[in-house]
């Protein structure tokens, strides 16, 4: 018995996250209607370059997310391997427009906390580089190499789904409780993953890890933890005339 349920385990594949990776551009609509989006549609749009590109760049991603267990499960390897290249340029573009439009907003204004205001940004690009790595360096085991995937997929959750609550169905928009709210759904999210892979014998650690990694930055935002050093690296980044 054990050795059938080792079997089945070790033939789980996730060449389905294409399909669930679409539900994220439900959650980019919802999460970005009320500043982005509808503002196409009432005359107000007045975003310049960086809010385009930021939102060119992550749509990118998505599709990429979207596209290529399909093609896996369509079985056109040949082309899975040829659109995967295009995530050496793609992922490192959307770490550009995260960084560009951050310092935009900022606009130069050197603030206390500035640190610790670094976190919530800082947490999505270190945790999609991580997973990518880890997804880049085992493309030969598409155990670990889909899970990874799905998680750099699993990092746009908290920023789409967080401003839905808090701009829509929070009936006054509070930051911090939207943010417990989208973090308590985002680890249980995480968790159930976890359960469901714990009969699995390759990569299970991967969501695992992921959580971890969400803990400690989350530790760092709901306390406001910073430091001298951090400040220092937070001022300096906003004096560069980069936008």
């Amino acid at each position: 018995m054990k050795e059938t349920i080792s079997k089945r385990a070790e033939k789980i594949k996730f060449d389905k996250a294409g399909y669930y990776a679409i539900g994220l551009i439900a959650l980019a609509l919802l999460g970005f209607w009320p500043t982005y989006f509808s503002k196409f549609f009432d005359g107000t749009a007045n975003f310049n370059f960086y809010f385009h590109f930021h939102f060119a760049m992550a749509s990118l991603w998505i599709m990429l997310l979207i596209v290529q267990p399909i093609l896996i499960k369509k079985k056109k390897l040949s082309i899975h391997r040829k659109i995967g290249k295009l995530s050496f340029i793609i992922l490192p573009l959307f770490i550009v427009s995260v960084i560009l439009l951050k310092h935009y907003r900022i606009d130069g204004i050197i603030t206390e906390g500035l640190g610790a205001s670094l976190w919530l940004q800082l947490k999505d690009l270190v945790i999609i580089s991580i997973m990518f790595t880890i997804a880049m360096l085992n493309r030969h085991n598409m155990q670990i190499h889909a899970r990874a995937m799905i998680a750099t997929g699993v990092v746009f959750v908290e920023p789409t789904l967080g401003r839905f609550i808090t701009l829509t169905l929070l009936p006054n928009p509070d930051f911090m409780l939207g943010l417990g709210i989208t973090v308590a759904i985002l680890y249980a999210l995480i968790i159930s993953l976890i359960i469901i892979e714990r009969k699995q014998t390759n990569g299970r650690w991967v969501f695992p890890l992921l959580l971890g990694i969400f803990m400690i930055f989350h530790y760092l935002i709901f306390f406001q933890v910073s430091f001298h050093l951090w400040d220092s690296i937070a001022t300096w980044f906003v004096k560069l005339p980069i936008t």
